[in-house]
C-alpha cells in the first residue's frame, strides 16, 4: 500500500476540525485508510542519516497514512482532505467541468505519430488556469507527481508527467521523436545546454534520474515536446526543460503526460487536474487541449465524462449480508464521492444508478460499489455469521491429511519460495531446460527469475543452508508448482506436489521407498504388479537428478505420478550438501 506523508496541522485545517490521534485513527479506519505512523520531517531525515539526536518541540508533526493501492485520488493531502470532508458530510461532491472554449481557440498538441510510435506513442494534455500556489500547495503538487510516477506510472515506464508554466511558452505544441543528437536544450535546474545523448551520460551519476535512463537510452530516437518557437518543454520520461519550470508565482499550468499506455495516461491526467483544480480561479474547471495525430485523428483531453453503472440493490445487500433500503445505499455512496440514485430495470428489478466521477478510476465493477457501501456502513457494524459452507476443497483436505501422516513419520515440514532461479530449476538438477517453466519478466533478482516446476530445488537449498544441523535431516513440503499449459486461459496451471528428503550418512533407497509405501497405504492404493490399473507399482527410471540404478518412477492406476531415489552426487555438490540424500516427489493431484 502506498504511504502518503501529510502535515497534521495543515490536514486538520483542510478538514476544518481538530482531532486527537485516537480520533483521527478511528476516522481513518472508518474511511478505509490507516494512520501508519506519526513522526516529523526532521525525524525522518535523522532516521535516514542514522543521526542520534533528541526531537525538538517545534518540529512539525507528520502523519503517514496508508491508502489502497488503486486510490490514486488519495495520493496527496488535497485528495485525502476532500475525501474525508465528503465522508463527514462537510462538503458536497464536486462537479468537474471543461472550460467552454471554441475549438479554433483551444490549445493544440500535434503528434508526429510516425516518429513517436517507435518509442512513446501517446500524449494527453490539459491546462489549469488561475492557479494559486503557496509553498505547501506547490510541494504537494510535486509530491503527487512523484507518487503517481512510482505507482500507476510504473516508475515512468508507462506514463511520464510534465508540468510547465504556460505563460513562458507559446502554443501550438508538437510531440516528436528525434535522434538524440538533434535535441538540444537546458534541462531543469541546470544552466548549460545539453544534446540528448550528452544528457543521458550526464544523468548516469544522478541518484534520482539514473534509474529512468534505461527506458529510452538504447532507442534510436528520443521523445521530445516543443512549443511553436521550438522551445523544449521536456524530454520524457527523464527531465523537463528549465525554460518552462513552474514556481510559486506560476498562475497557468500546462500538464502533459506522454505514455505507452493510453488508458493509464488518461487516469494520471484526470488525477492531476481533478485534485488541484480546487486551487484554480474557477474552481473545478479545467481547460481542455486538442491532441491531433498526423493521420488526422483528433481528441480533446482531459476526458471528464462521468461513467454510469447500474448495480442491483440485491447484489449489494446479499454480498454485505445486511438488509438496506435503496435510499440508505445512495446516502452511503454519496459519502464515498459517488453520486447515486434509485433506478429500475426493464424487469422491475430495483437498481442503484451510480455516477462514477473522473477522479474515481478505481470503480470498475459492481463489487467496487458494494465495497464502498460496506466501508461507509462500517465493517464493524456488519453482523458476523457462519459461512454457508466451510468444507475444505478435496485437494486441501488431502494435503492436510498427508502433512499429518508424514509428520508422524518424524519428518519436519518446511515452506520454501515458489520463485527460484532458472539455474536452480534446471542446471543445478542436471536437467536441460524443457521450456515447461514460467519465466518472470523484469525479476527483482536472479534468485526470483522463474516459478518452480518442482519442489526439489527448495528442499535441497534448505538442507544446504543447514549443513551443520545434526544428522539425519528429515524434511518435507506440500506445495504448488507451476507449469506452462496452453489449455488454460492464463497459459499456465498449478499442480500440488509432495516432496520429502532424508539426509544422513545412512540415507539409502530403502528409507525413502518405505515412505512411498506408507503414503500409498494411507491413500488406500495397494501395491500391484505392473499392468494392473487398480493399484500402484514402481519401475526403473533414468532421471538426471538421481543416481543411476538407485531410482524409480511411481506408476499409480496407469499414470506416472512421481519419482524417488538417491540424489545424484553432482546435484548434492551444486547445493553444497556433504551427506547422501534420498528424495521423493509426488504429484498428489494425480492421486485424487
Amino acid at each position: 500500500m502506498p504511504t502518503v506523508g501529510v502535515g497534521r496541522d495543515r490536514l486538520f485545517a483542510a478538514l476544518g476540525e481538530t482531532y486527537t490521534q485516537e480520533e483521527f485513527e478511528d476516522l481513518c479506519f472508518r474511511f478505509g485508510i490507516e494512520l501508519d505512523d506519526v513522526t516529523t520531517e526532521k525525524a525522518i531525515i535523522r532516521k535516514e542519516k542514522h543521526i542520534e539526536e533528541e526531537a525538538k518541540d517545534d518540529e512539525e508533526t507528520i502523519y503517514k497514512i496508508d491508502i489502497p493501492a488503486n486510490r490514486y485520488d488519495l495520493l496527496c493531502l488535497e485528495g485525502i482532505a476532500q475525501a474525508l470532508r465528503i465522508f463527514n458530510k462537510k462538503q458536497e461532491i464536486p462537479t468537474y467541468s471543461l472550460s467552454h472554449i471554441p475549438k479554433d481557440k483551444m490549445l493544440k498538441m500535434t503528434v508526429r505519430s510516425d516518429q513517436t510510435s517507435q518509442i512513446r506513442p501517446y500524449v494527453v494534455c490539459a491546462v489549469l488556469r488561475g492557479v494559486t500556489f503557496d509553498e505547501a500547495r506547490y510541494n504537494s503538487f510535486i509530491d503527487l507527481q512523484d507518487k503517481l510516477h512510482q505507482n500507476i506510472c510504473r516508475r515512468r515506464s508507462l506514463v511520464a508527467i510534465g508540468t510547465h508554466d504556460l505563460d513562458t511558452l507559446q502554443g501550438p505544441f508538437t510531440y516528436e521523436a528525434l535522434s538524440p543528437k538533434d535535441i538540444n536544450f537546458v534541462p531543469l535546474k541546470q544552466t548549460k545546454s545539453f544534446r540528448g545523448d550528452e544528457l543521458i551520460e550526464f544523468y548516469k551519476s544522478d541518484l534520482k534520474l539514473k534509474k529512468y535512463l534505461h527506458i529510452i537510452e538504447n532507442s534510436p530516437v528520443f521523445p521530445v515536446l516543443y512549443d511553436s518557437k521550438r522551445t523544449v518543454l521536456s524530454l520524457p520520461p527523464i527531465i523537463n526543460g528549465a525554460h518552462s519550470a513552474i514556481s510559486l508565482q506560476t498562475k497557468n499550468v500546462f500538464i502533459e503526460c506522454t505514455a505507452t499506455d493510453l488508458t493509464k495516461a488518461k487516469i494520471v491526467l484526470n488525477t492531476m487536474v481533478t485534485t488541484f483544480s480546487e486551487y484554480c480561479e474557477k474552481k473545478f474547471e479545467i481547460e481542455p487541449v486538442e491532441v491531433t495525430y498526423d493521420n488526422g485523428q483528433s481528441y480533446i483531453y482531459p476526458d471528464l465524462a462521468v461513467y454510469d453503472m447500474d448495480v442491483p440493490l440485491s447484489y449489494i445487500t446479499d454480498l454485505m449480508g445486511v438488509s438496506l433500503e435503496v435510499e440508505e445505499v445512495t446516502s452511503l455512496l454519496n459519502r464515498m464521492q459517488l453520486r447515486a440514485e434509485r433506478s429500475t430495470s426493464s424487469e422491475g428489478q430495483c437498481l442503484v444508478k451510480v455516477h462514477v466521477p473522473p477522479s474515481r478510476s478505481d470503480v470498475l465493477h459492481p463489487c467496487d460499489v458494494m465495497e464502498d457501501v460496506a466501508i461507509a456502513y462500517g465493517y464493524n457494524n456488519i453482523p458476523t455469521r457462519m459461512p454457508a459452507s466451510i468444507k475444505p476443497l478435496p485437494l486441501n483436505e488431502l494435503s492436510d491429511l498427508l502433512r499429518l501422516e508424514i509428520a508422524m513419520n518424524v519428518y519436519t515440514e518446511v515452506l520454501t519460495w515458489i520463485l527460484c532461479s532458472h539455474k536452480e530449476n534446471f542446471a543445478l538438477l542436471n536437467r536441460e531446460d524443457d521450456n515447461s517453466g514460467v519465466i518472470i519478466g523484469n525479476p527483482r533478482g536472479a534468485d526470483f527469475e522463474a516459478v518452480r516446476t518442482r519442489l526439489m530445488p527448495g528442499i535441497l537449498k534448505t538442507v544446504g543452508s543447514n549443513n551443520k544441523h545434526p544428522k539425519p535431516i528429515k524434511i518435507f513440503e506440500v506445495g504448488d508448482v507451476n507449469l506452462l499449459d496452453e489449455t488454460k486461459d492464463v497459459g499456465a496451471s498449478n499442480r500440488r506436489h509432495l516432496a520429502a528428503l532424508h539426509c544422513g550418512a545412512t540415507s539409502g533407497f530403502e528409507l525413502i521407498h518405505g515412505l512411498v509405501d506408507r503414503i500409498m497405504e494411507v491413500m488406500g492404493v495397494p501395491f500391484k504388479p505392473e499392468g494392473d490399473i487398480i493399484g500402484y507399482h514402481i519401475k526403473r527410471s533414468e532421471e538426471p537428478e538421481f543416481l543411476p540404478g538407485r531410482q524409480a518412477s511411481i506408476i499409480c492406476k496407469g499414470k506416472h505420478v512421481g519419482n524417488f531415489g538417491i540424489v545424484h552426487p553432482e546435484v548434492l555438490i551444486n547445493f553444497d550438501i556433504t551427506d547422501p540424500c534420498s528424495f521423493v516427489e509426488i504429484d498428489i493431484e494425480a492421486l485424487l
